[in-house]
């Protein structure tokens, strides 16, 4: 996740520009930043694309649409016949967080009902 934060905030980068974004306060070899990168590439999260030497990496998804994502996958493995159990302990989540998060959620849930009705 961190080499996908930098990824996210650089646009786009090789080894050597991600392994200095996060090498500052930490101690890592640039053999484990491409160790993640290779990863984060076969399993679709990243696009590359070869420049000179070096393979240039650019996230394949935003850092909602992974988030999305995510959390469907993760409602599929943990999904008994219901889904609410599972989103009702998101929310509680977010408002452990922020409650004023709950007010944002409750507008887009507002806006996204707006939407299916429009034909």
């Amino acid at each position: 996740m961190e080499v996908l934060e930098q990824l996210w905030r650089l646009g786009s980068g090789d080894v050597r520009a991600v392994h200095m974004a996060l090498s500052k306060g930490r101690d890592n070899h640039p053999n484990t930043v491409q160790s993640a990168l290779e990863r984060l590439f076969r399993k679709g999260l990243l696009d590359r694309e070869k420049q000179s030497h070096a393979y240039i990496y650019t996230p394949r998804l935003t850092r909602e649409e992974l988030a999305a994502r995510l959390i469907d996958e993760t409602l599929q493995r943990v999904k008994g016949s219901e889904p609410l159990p599972m989103l009702a302990a998101f929310v509680d989540l977010a408002m452990g967080q922020d409650p004023a998060v709950l007010d944002e959620l409750e507008q887009l849930l507002k806006a996204r009902r707006a939407e299916q009705r429009v034909p």
